[in-house]
């Protein structure tokens, strides 16, 4: 997630972090966007919290009757930002902050989630072999407090997903299965495992890798990633591009010895390498499965896996690909069922020479269909900022063409700072074009559940701050509220954001929304969700009292 290539042409290794990305500022808030706070995601603000089981949510966005030429938005979509902690390119912004100051950084993110239209937050906890969370595995993460194994004086990965939560965002834990120091001398803590087994450890481009090949070690990082699933309630696994290392020109992995103790010699060495990343990605897969069925696990690989040059199944494309320089087989998980869901980092533009958006977004629909596997796409929005985009709507186009895909459900963007610095307007273009409703997360067909029962609208009475909805939905983890201009509620209605006014957690069997400065007029009804998003049958539509 941390490096790009500026020129996928060139085929040499990505830049640094530091090379790519710049310091967080300051929060800036998008006037047309209200401050939100509460247990819901909308269009506009929340502005009371879900205390007792209600919401108060504004109606601005809704006001109009969309035309009868308006394109609908989508009423399901994962809209999600990945939330970088390596090297403190997100959050925290700097090591050693005080845990009350850790805590506001990232209600400010979520501030940010809430107020741009996202539903889901990609968080990395475990960057560099270390835990945000106190692991029984591995040190406290650097990132913290400055030094590794340091207690931060709180759980961070608790807070996280409970705050997560209580504004109605997923929160989709991001690991780094192999990565253990992003300097070959790191001052690592006194019982870290690197330490403890320094034969599991390889140095490489200037970092320290364990080693993909060791069977101990595959055990080892998931055991390490299994015990925040265990222990959390979180709604994702997420891993990123970073499985062998990027390739260095002139370097070469220093795993013979490896290869010469774990295979028999007649499988090519890429191949077992590659061979290796699979074991991982399938035994995760089951481990989640097996421990919380309803987790989803997903993968963000580069975003191109073969040429068609290289290979007649390929992408027509000129790149690099995370076939060779990572190993990492990705076409392979998605035919397997090894995921639940894909999120190719295509971060390129339209036209790129080397690696058009367009053919990739057509490649990866192509490769997911009829598979099960869900398709988020994702999104460099730190281009959109750095001048490599030249098109200021070029991340709004993005989705004007990913709306037209069936098999795309969603986009994903890196990293959280570029989508608050938007330098360009990039990230106001986007919003306005197509953030203006708010939108449900796609249930996926590779993971089990069962949808809750018909809810129940239990009224809507006019008040002073907009119309007040109480509904009852028992065995629910969400509730949306639809807002319609009659009593007809079907398939037709429930695909179309427009008449989407909120998703909110349902704490409670029963609870209330408050639509801010609705006028009264329609009908109102409920759906309900489980925590894998299977929806149940609306509710009855119910006209407003006055």
């Amino acid at each position: 997630m941390l490096a790009r290539p500026r020129r996928l042409c060139d085929g040499g290794p990505p830049p640094s972090p530091t090379e790519e990305l710049s310091a967080v500022h300051p929060v800036d808030r998008r006037s047309f966007l209200r401050l939100s706070g509460s247990a819901a995601v909308g269009s506009t603000a929340v502005v009371a919290g879900l205390a007792g089981g209600s919401a108060l949510v504004g109606a601005a966005a809704h006001a109009d009757e969309p035309g009868p030429q308006d394109p609908a938005p989508p009423a399901r979509e994962f809209r999600a930002m990945w939330l970088s902690s390596v090297v403190n390119i997100d959050w925290p912004s700097a090591p050693g902050l005080s845990a009350e100051e850790q805590r506001a950084e990232y209600l400010g993110w979520l501030d940010l989630a809430q107020e741009i239209g996202l539903n889901a937050v990609i968080a990395q906890v475990r960057p560099t072999a270390d835990a945000f969370w106190p692991s029984r595995f591995e040190p406290w993460s650097m990132y913290l407090t400055g030094t590794q194994g340091q207690d931060p004086g709180y759980d961070p990965l608790a807070f996280q997903i409970e705050q997560a939560h209580a504004r109605g965002l997923e929160y989709h834990a991001w690991f780094n299965p192999y990565r253990v120091a992003m300097s070959e001398e790191p001052e690592l803590a006194p019982d870290h495992p690197a330490r403890q087994h320094p034969e599991w450890v390889w140095p490489y481009g200037g970092k320290l890798y364990y080693d993909p090949g060791l069977p101990d070690v595959r055990a080892f990082v998931q055991d390490a990633m299994m015990d925040a699933v265990t222990h959390y309630d979180v709604d994702g696994v997420h891993f990123d591009d970073y499985f062998y290392p990027y390739a260095v020109a002139g370097e070469d992995y220093p795993d013979e010895e490896t290869y010469a103790a774990h295979s028999d010699g007649s499988t090519p060495i890429q191949d077992w390498r590659r061979g290796n990343i699979d074991a991982l990605v399938r035994e995760m897969h089951a481990r989640i499965r097996a421990e919380k069925p309803w987790v989803r696990f997903g993968i963000s690989p580069f975003g191109i896996w073969r040429n068609a040059s290289s290979d007649p199944a390929g992408s027509d494309t000129s790149g690099s690909e995370s076939y060779e320089i990572i190993c990492a087989d990705s076409r392979r998980w998605v035919q397997e069922g090894w995921v639940d869901y894909i999120t190719p980092q295509i971060y390129w533009q339209f036209g790129n020479p080397a690696a058009d958006y367009e053919s990739l977004v057509h490649w990866w629909s192509g490769t997911v269909e009829g598979t099960g596997v869900g398709l988020f796409i994702g999104e460099g929005a730190y281009k959109a900022i750095d001048g490599t985009f030249e098109e200021m709507t070029e991340l709004g186009d993005h989705l004007d063409l990913t709306r037209t895909l069936p098999a795309v459900a969603g986009n994903v963007y890196f990293s959280a700072k570029s989508l608050r610095e938007d330098a360009t307007g990039s990230v106001d273009d986007l919003v306005a074009r197509h953030y203006g409703h708010p939108a449900v997360v796609p249930a996926l067909e590779s993971v089990p559940g069962e949808a809750p029962e018909q809810p129940t609208v239990v009224s809507a009475r006019s008040a002073a701050d907009g119309v007040q909805v109480r509904w009852r939905a028992r065995g629910a983890t969400s509730v949306a509220l639809w807002h319609l201009p009659d009593e007809e509620i079907g398939q037709a209605q429930l695909a179309d954001g427009r008449r989407l006014v909120a998703v909110v957690r349902a704490e409670r069997a029963a609870g209330e929304i408050v639509h801010e400065g609705a006028d009264g007029s329609g009908f109102y009804a409920v759906t309900a969700y489980d925590r894998t998003w299977q929806q149940s049958e609306p509710s009855g539509a119910v006209a407003v009292r006055r």
